[in-house]
């Protein structure tokens, strides 16, 4: 099969319609998050939650956040490592789950991980007992009866129940049944996964490359890996250089049918935890766009705000909008739009009318003292 050539635009214009951030708005949150694979379910809600802002980007106005909260309560969407799912794909990850810590031939790091939860086996069986007679429960209301402490060189150090937790949850034994606020609820997985036969291993490695590959639509063969859900597409899709951009590409092919079809693209403010700008180095080498997430950074060393989101025009991260959402005084306070380059005038009113819209949608009143830079 040949080598596909695509330029820059080609590239960032697979990206965006994959990601659903194309002119062509979808309508429904179900069949968006089965397209999308995952919605990140970060609590920050310093404008609001990244899963919503994600679904508001793609859906616009009409999206009801109580929709998702339904559908997280009815189990149609079920939360694995901190990553919302489409109920039905839960059996592309119970063969890892049952291979856990890994299959074949454990790294030295996994045999310590075995060794420790072999040596509180104790406190596995206990937390277990209590999930069964109480569950769900919040990781506070779990029993900490470990022998050996949790060790490790950062900030985990002496956290033995929420290390247990997420062993526990590795291996298919516990699972997350949904939030109480901000915290997790925690139950038996029996009672929260469906039962259905998981898919063999290797092929549920497969068609996880294969549905990343169609979320994505542009993506590495291999990529540093990140927690939780991975960058990568394995061997997914089909071959493709990208002009001006080293190495090689795993292009959906869908996408790659698309390309003579006329591009229409539109403004939108992104989550900063969104997936079109969640791979950095994805982002940086296709669309050359320069951003950080910068709510971990000192005050005085931020350059776009703490919770910066990335502005999409077309097919180009065109810039930031630092935004506050200040429900005390009922306003959207943004303090600055950072524009990457110049802005047309048709920008401009763009993404002033996707601001507008936001803090409509989130029932606030703009702040309009805004800085343009």
């Amino acid at each position: 099969m040949p080598v596909h050539q695509l330029s820059r635009t080609d590239a960032r214009r697979i990206a965006v319609r994959a990601q659903l951030l194309d002119a062509d708005r979808p309508s429904d949150l179900l069949e968006v998050v089965r397209h999308l694979t995952v919605l990140q379910n970060d609590p920050t809600a310093h404008v609001a939650p990244s899963a919503d802002l994600v679904l508001w980007s793609r859906i616009g106005p009409s999206y009801v956040a109580d929709e998702l909260v339904s559908a997280i309560d009815n189990q149609l969407l079920i939360e694995l490592h901190m990553l919302l799912r489409p109920r039905e794909d839960l059996r592309l990850h119970t063969a890892e789950m049952a291979a856990w810590p890994g299959p074949g031939e454990l790294t030295p790091w996994q045999q310590d991980i075995e060794a420790w939860l072999e040596a509180n086996e104790e406190c596995r069986t206990d937390i277990i007992e209590r999930l069964r007679m109480d569950g769900p429960l919040p990781i506070r209301e779990l029993p900490d009866t470990t022998v050996v402490p949790w060790r490790s060189s950062g900030w985990t150090d002496d956290k033995n129940v929420s290390k247990m937790v997420d062993h526990m949850v590795a291996c298919g034994d516990i699972a997350c049944s949904g939030r109480e606020g901000r915290e997790r609820l925690w139950d038996l997985a029996e009672r929260v996964y469906p039962d259905d036969e998981p898919v063999p291993y290797d092929e549920a490695v497969r068609q996880r490359d294969e549905r990343r590959l169609r979320a994505l639509g542009i993506a590495r063969s291999t990529a540093t890996a990140t927690p939780n859900e991975p960058n990568h597409v394995g061997r997914a899709g089909e071959e493709a250089v990208v002009d001006g951009v080293r190495g090689r590409w795993r292009v959906d092919s869908q996408q790659l049918d698309r390309l003579g079809e006329r591009f229409r693209g539109r403004a939108a403010v992104l989550s900063p935890l969104d997936r079109l700008v969640y791979d950095r180095k994805r982002m940086t080498e296709l669309f050359e766009f320069d951003y950080q997430l910068e709510m971990y950074k000192p005050v005085g060393k931020r350059r776009w705000g703490y919770w910066a989101m990335p502005v999409l025009y077309d097919d180009r991260l065109v810039g930031k909008v630092d935004a506050t959402a200040d429900r005390d005084r009922g306003v959207l306070q943004v303090d600055a739009i950072h524009r990457d380059g110049r802005w047309s005038k048709a920008m401009v009113m763009a993404v002033d009318r996707e601001v507008r819209d936001l803090a409509r949608w989130l029932g606030l009143e703009l702040d309009d003292q805004r800085d343009l830079v």
